[in-house]
């Protein structure tokens, strides 16, 4: 388990992280999501102890992060970080040697991985005669060649077609049920939905949304709407109980009012007033969440979920 406890990094004037409360536990796959600026890459960066928090403290297993830890992580980043000009087999070697491993070791779990992502015949090629995607296996089975106990990932789909991002996935799945920490940071909101058991949502360095999806969405579900309906939209659009309205087609209005508790007063006013053929609660997603959590500077609370601003 990974625990920030009051975890606060500033830069000159500017707090990047700012006073994090969270635990990672093992066996769970967390979105660790928020968006450009928000303060992911220092808050990864200290867990990983490349750089030390100013205030508070992260643990692993209880125990203070140290020079030993940083080989029970594996961290795979958004950007390309390979050597062009070496070749596939002798990378991943590489790779495994920084980490502690025996050549002999790092080679016989290098070809594992290669037949296991479908590059066995590349072994021998340079890295730079690779597309994107073979290139980012490669990133990927560098990540995991020492059995890390945690696991973080920065985009880890990126340069992938459907077939690889299923094959990532299953080897995510597969550490997951080994008890491994994965923590994902990603701006695809639908990828986080598919695969992460918990969500933390940071914003100007403070965590102000943790849970699991399911949590999350039955509570900002109760405010969410979908309408159908039969003449003037304005009605809907200009009632001040809407605190979000769109209109993707024609008589089909999706909306979000300022209370859920205001549901039921609405059907009723708006039907007295509008021919009303269809009305229904949404079950909001991920970027729905993302969305009216940010831009609301996470001012109002949900039921059932953790905020912590």
């Amino acid at each position: 388990m990974i625990e920030l406890q009051g975890v606060t990094k500033r830069y000159d004037k500017t707090i990047a992280v700012d006073g994090i409360d969270y635990r990672f536990q093992p066996g769970k796959l967390t979105g660790f999501l928020g968006p450009n600026g928000a303060g992911k890459s220092t808050t990864i960066r200290m867990i990983m102890n490349i750089i030390a928090p100013d205030a508070g403290r992260i643990t692993a297993g209880g125990a203070p992060l140290s020079e030993a830890f940083r080989n029970r992580l594996g961290y795979l980043p958004e950007e390309r970080g390979l050597y062009k000009k070496m070749k596939v087999i002798d990378h991943l070697i590489f790779f495994g040697s920084l980490k502690g491993l025996a050549r002999g070791e790092a080679r016989r779990r290098s070809q594992a991985w290669l037949e296991r992502l479908g590059l066995a015949e590349r072994a021998q090629s340079k890295v730079e005669d690779l597309s994107k995607g073979m290139q980012q296996k490669i990133q990927f089975a560098g990540t995991l060649l020492h059995e890390p106990e945690l696991v973080l990932l920065d985009e880890p789909f990126s340069g992938l077609d459907p077939l690889n991002v299923d094959a990532f996935k299953e080897v995510l799945l597969g550490l997951k049920a080994k008890g491994c920490t994965l923590i994902f940071s990603t701006h695809m909101m639908e990828q986080a939905e598919q695969i992460c058991d918990e969500i933390a949502l940071i914003d100007k360095g403070r965590l102000v949304l943790a849970g699991t999806l399911p949590a999350l969405q039955a509570s900002f579900g109760r405010s969410n709407l979908r309408v159908r309906f039969a003449g003037d939209g304005a009605l809907l659009r200009e009632d001040p109980r809407v605190a979000a309205y769109s209109e993707p087609t024609p008589g089909l209005a999706e909306l979000r009012l300022v209370d859920a508790g205001l549901v039921s007063a609405v059907l009723r006013d708006w039907s007295a007033r509008l021919a009303i053929d269809h009305f229904e609660v949404m079950v909001p997603t991920l970027h729905n969440i993302f969305i009216q959590t940010v831009t609301a500077g996470g001012a109002a609370q949900p039921e059932g979920a953790t905020w912590t601003r």
